[in-house]
C-alpha cells in the first residue's frame, strides 16, 4: 500500500511540474548563461547529519546521555524531539547504530554525510573515527559541518581549527572528496563570527598549509560567498516556505531554485540545492518555534522535482536526523521509512537522469 502510493505522489508531482515549470526553468539558465549541467556521474546526493546523541544504556556508546531529554520508551515521546525515532533514543557514538544509518542512507541513495563538528575533542568529534568507518563499510562518504570557530573567534584560529581536521581525517577512504580535494561545509555561524574578510584571511592561510588543496562551501546564497569559496549551499528552507500551501512551495521552488544554480554558475563554482521533509521546532526547548508541514510527503517530492529541475551538481538533505527540529527523514514511529522511500525515488531520478528528459515523469 505504501508503494502504490509513493507511485501515485511521483507520477502526480512530475506531471504537475512538467506542465508548470519546464519553460521558465530552461529560459532562466539560458538567460544566465550557465554552463551546462554536470554528467550524471558528478551528480551527488548528501545529507546532513547530528551525532550529537548519546544515552548510557548503549554499552558501546558515549556512556552518557546527550541532547535526548525527557525519554519516555512507553509512550514513545522525547520532550526534546519532535517525532519518535524508530530506533528510540539511540547513542550516536554506537557502531550498530552507525551501521543502521548508513544502511538507511545506503538504500536512499544518499552518497555521503554533512557531519556537525563542533571542534576538536568535542562530543561530535569523538564519533568521526566511528563515523568514518561505518560510512567505509556501506559504502558511503563523510565530510564535516563546520559549525562555529571554537574559542576566540579569529581567521588564525579557524584556519587551525580546519587543518587539524583536514590532518586527522581527510586521509580516510571514506571522507567525501570532489574532483580529488577534500571538501568541507561552512555553517552561516561561523561565516558570521568571522566576516568576509576574516574568511579570505582564514581561507587564505589553510591553502597555504595544506598544498594538497580542499573545497570549501559556504552556508549562503550571495556572489560574495560564492567568489569567495568554492562552492554555496543554504544549510535550511524552512524560513522560505513556512505559511506556504503546495501551489505556494512549487511557486517559490520555481523562483528559487534556477537562480541558486545559475548564481553558483556564474562563478564557476559548485553549485547546490536543499529540500526538507518538513520542519517543526515547537517541541523543543526554544521559545518560539514554527512548522512546515510535510503534506504526507507531497512537499518533498515537489522540491526535489524542482531541484533536478535546475541541474546542481549536489542536492542536500536537511536532514537525516536532526531530531529536535522535525527535519529528519530517518524512519520514526510517525512516518515510518516513508521519507527514506521518497529520497529513493528521487536521488535515483537525479543520479541516473540524463540532460534530455529529465522533466518526464516516472512511471508507476
Amino acid at each position: 500500500m505504501e508503494r502504490r502510493w509513493l507511485l501515485q505522489m511521483v507520477g502526480w508531482t512530475c506531471g504537475l511540474l512538467v506542465f508548470w515549470w519546464g519553460g521558465d526553468i530552461l529560459q532562466a539558465e539560458e538567460s544566465a548563461s550557465a554552463p551546462p549541467p554536470p554528467p550524471s556521474a558528478a551528480r551527488k546526493v548528501l545529507a546532513f547529519y547530528y551525532p550529537w546523541y548519546g544515552n548510557p544504556k548503549y554499552p558501546e556508546g558515549s556512556g552518557r546521555w546527550s541532547h535526548w531529554e525527557g525519554v519516555n520508551p512507553e509512550k514513545k515521546q522525547i520532550d526534546s524531539s519532535t517525532n519518535y525515532p524508530k530506533l528510540g533514543a539511540y547513542d550516536s557514538h554506537d557502531p550498530k547504530v552507525l551501521a543502521q544509518h548508513a544502511h538507511w542512507s545506503k538504500q536512499a541513495g544518499i552518497h555521503g554525510w554533512i557531519v556537525s563538528w563542533w571542534g576538536r575533542g568535542d562530543f561530535t568529534d569523538r564519533a568521526m573515527p566511528r563515523i568514518l568507518d561505518a560510512c567505509q563499510k556501506a559504502g558511503l562518504h563523510a565530510t564535516i559541518y563546520y559549525e562555529t570557530v571554537r574559542d576566540q573567534k579569529t581567521p588564525e584560529n579557524a584556519a587551525q581549527e580546519l587543518l587539524e581536521v583536514l590532518k586527522t581525517y581527510a586521509d580516510h577512504p571514506a571522507w567525501f572528496r570532489w574532483q580529488g580535494k577534500p571538501v568541507l561545509f561552512i555553517y552561516a555561524r561561523a561565516l558570521n563570527e568571522l566576516g568576509r574578510d576574516g574568511w579570505q584571511k582564514a581561507i587564505d592561510q589553510l591553502r597555504q598549509n595544506y598544498p594538497q588543496g580542499v573545497l570549501l562551501i559556504g552556508d549562503r546564497m550571495s556572489r560574495k560567498v560564492a567568489r569567495l569559496f568554492d562552492g554555496i549551499h543554504t544549510y535550511i528552507t524552512a524560513e522560505y516556505l513556512k505559511g506556504r500551501y503546495l501551489q505556494e512551495v512549487r511557486d517559490w521552488c520555481e523562483k528559487a531554485f534556477p537562480g541558486w544554480v545559475a548564481l553558483a554558475r556564474k562563478e564557476n563554482k559548485i553549485a547546490t540545492l536543499t529540500v526538507i521533509p518538513g520542519y517543526d521546532d515547537t517541541n523543543n526547548t526554544r521559545k518560539v518555534g514554527f512548522q512546515v508541514p510535510r503534506y504526507e510527503g507531497h512537499s518533498y517530492a515537489l522540491q526535489w522535482e524542482a531541484a533536478i529541475a535546475a541541474r546542481p551538481d549536489w542536492i542536500l538533505i536537511t536532514s537525516f536526523n536532526e531530531w529536535h527540529e522535525g527535519s529528519e527523514i530517518e524512519p520514526s514511529e510517525e512516518w515510518g521509512d516513508r521519507f527514506i522511500e521518497i529520497t529513493r525515488i528521487w536521488s535515483d531520478r537525479f543520479t541516473q537522469a540524463g540532460n534530455q528528459g529529465f522533466l518526464q515523469p516516472a512511471k508507476p
